[in-house]
């Protein structure tokens, strides 16, 4: 059955494109739709807002990382299943390699383009027209102006909008649908006591809007093409090569960057899921592996120094040569000391030797892949911390494109290994190499330098 498609994009970053598509899916998730959203490039901050307002799991979609094939499976499984499919859009349309626009473009999904309105009139409907017409062929829905001042304001702007039929409505500013943001992001929908009431307030105000305000007929014209099927790809693993494997993932306020894709992806490698949280000074519970992910470590550095009992848990993990992965936060809390942005020094786990300092400028930020023996895994790495100890690096992370010779520390992450645990500020896709995966968690794994 075809199931209507927007890809909600913007010309910059901090326009609105996680607030309206927040909203959009809250309004028709209220409305009883079935509704799915995915986000577009490697984030793990949005996608809890979207799941939240969709009460559905959400998945990245991103065409080096994932691969086409991955996407279009994504795509077709949801509209298999959905009244709805959102796309938040990443950065501006047309910024990164592959954008949203390429991702608009491959599937036919028609772009809502969310545009900060505040510091404009005229120049409001360039700006759209632009954005609509500078690559060929770009499927598009209209224009939505958003922190709009007034109804008089909003009169200006869609009478610059050249085709009528694209001004999809007004958004006044309000901060009672205001999503509030720190160092890496938009802040976890958890944390907040009140998250749920924004996503209302912010449906109710699209509510409003002729956007809001189309019926599910309308919606017809945003249909999503037949998606054509793609070969299947000759399988990287085969079977379940960690059935009977326990994995326990640390998951709290300080390690929450887990892609439900990377949760899938271990389940039907076989692996049982175990979660325990370090906040809570929780031991590790039996496993046979530890995944350790992102988060915020350096938020709750100081109570993270207490967890004694998971810290001499890990401890004896690791002394019986039992597999551990720690990604970026997951990575830092291992390290003796954390330094934070205001210079206090807290003691961690002591299992790697070394320190991590915070800074305020972004130390490293972009697509990143790891090649072990199983295969090559694909990803990216966003970080504010720098890292200093005297581990060799038993390999480096590498840009997309050729494997650089030599992969020296210029040309990606470093990856630590340290008796049995794997560390870096790498954050994998699981999905992109299952083979590599198994091996990461399975009783003996070996990182090879390609």
């Amino acid at each position: 059955m075809p199931c209507p498609a927007l890809l909600i994009a913007a010309p910059a970053s901090g326009q609105g494109k996680t607030t309206v598509t927040a909203a959009l899916a809250r309004l028709h998730a209220r409305q009883g739709r079935r509704v799915r959203v995915f986000k577009s490039g490697p984030d793990f901050l949005d996608p809890y807002w979207h799941a939240l307002a969709s009460g559905a799991p959400v998945y990245n979609l991103d065409l080096w990382m994932n691969g086409e094939p991955d996407c279009r499976a994504r795509l077709a499984a949801a509209a298999e299943v959905a009244d709805l499919i959102l796309v938040e859009g990443v950065m501006g349309l047309f910024d990164g390699e592959p954008s949203a626009a390429d991702l608009a473009r491959r599937f036919q999904l028609p772009v809502l383009a969310v545009v900060d309105a505040s510091a404009m009139a005229g120049t409001f409907g360039a700006l759209a027209f632009g954005m609509q017409h500078y690559q060929p062929d770009m499927p598009w829905a209209g224009v939505l102006a958003n922190r709009v001042a007034s109804a008089r304001h909003a009169a200006m702007l869609q009478a610059s909008v050249r085709d009528p039929a694209h001004w999809l409505g007004a958004l006044p500013p309000n901060p009672a649908y205001g999503l509030p943001e720190r160092h890496l992001g938009l802040t976890v929908a958890y944390e907040l006591p009140d998250a749920m009431a924004r996503l209302d307030a912010a449906a109710d105000a699209l509510a409003a809007t002729p956007l809001g305000q189309l019926c599910p007929a309308d919606w017809a014209r945003w249909n999503l093409p037949a998606l054509a099927p793609t070969p299947p790809a000759a399988p990287n693993a085969t079977g379940q090569p960690l059935k009977g494997t326990t994995i326990a993932i640390a998951e709290d306020a300080a390690f929450c960057f887990i892609y439900a894709a990377n949760r899938d992806c271990l389940q039907a490698l076989g692996a049982k899921l175990v979660y325990f949280s370090p906040l809570q000074d929780a031991a590790l519970p039996p496993c046979d592996a530890v995944w350790l992910p992102g988060g915020y470590p350096e938020l709750h550095a100081a109570q993270l120094a207490t967890s004694s009992r998971t810290r001499d848990s890990l401890r004896a993990h690791v002394a019986a040569q039992k597999p551990v992965w720690a990604e970026c936060g997951g990575m830092m809390v291992l390290f003796d000391t954390l330094q934070t942005r205001d210079g206090q020094c807290h003691a961690q786990w002591g299992i790697l030797p070394g320190q991590v300092r915070m800074q305020s400028r972004l130390a490293r930020l972009g697509p990143q892949q790891l090649a072990l023996s199983g295969g090559v895994l694909r990803g990216h790495t966003f970080h504010y911390s720098l890292t200093e100890t005297p581990l060799p690096p038993a390999c480096y992370t590498a840009p997309p494109g050729p494997w650089p010779a030599g992969g020296d520390a210029e040309q990606g992450e470093a990856v630590w290994r340290h008796g049995s645990v794997h560390a870096s500020y790498f954050h994998a896709w699981f999905p992109s190499s299952p083979a590599a995966v198994a091996e990461l968690f399975a009783p003996v794994c070996a990182a090879s330098n390609h």
